[in-house]
């Protein structure tokens, strides 16, 4: 299966669950409770408040080696979205920051894959954000004490 297939089939269309796709093309869903929503939503409200220039938007498609990947939210700068057209689905390329709310059903494992991936596609940054609001930053050297961004580990 490819994105598009995913995009062009109604029946997903409401699903409570993200939906990525591995390197086969299997579809793989994450469910998301309310908790997992409120997290989403804050780290919007404080990257549009803090990040001015660019973009923030929530469950962006990306293109990796391993299928199809979908951050909780992403940045891009201005710079970034002059490279691809927005109406691209999936983008072959991460944005400088990619943020994923660790949900009850994610293994650390899991995350350490996907950041990996990101990295691999150009994400300058990876946020895991725990459902009781605390941040880990990422490079691509590894973890970090402060964001590059100018956020603090603790959401309020």
């Amino acid at each position: 299966m490819q994105w598009s297939d995913v995009l062009a089939d109604k029946s997903l269309d409401d699903l409570p669950y993200k939906i990525e796709l591995n390197q086969w093309g299997n579809i793989e869903m994450s469910p998301a409770t309310n908790l997992h929503s409120f997290y989403q939503g804050e780290i919007i409200r404080i990257l549009l408040r803090k990040m001015p220039k660019g973009k923030v938007m929530p469950e962006f498609a990306i293109q990796t080696d391993n299928g199809v990947k979908v951050p909780d939210v992403v940045w891009c700068s201005d710079e970034f979205l002059k490279k691809y057209p927005i109406e691209q689905s999936p983008f072959p390329a991460a944005p400088e920051l990619c943020v994923e709310v660790i949900s009850d059903s994610n293994t650390y494992k899991s995350m350490k894959k996907k950041m990996k991936l990101y990295f691999a596609k150009g994400a300058k940054e990876v946020w895991l954000v725990s459902l009781k609001g605390k941040i880990r930053f990422f490079t691509p050297t590894g973890e970090i004490p402060e964001s590059g961004f100018g956020i603090k580990k603790i959401l309020k």
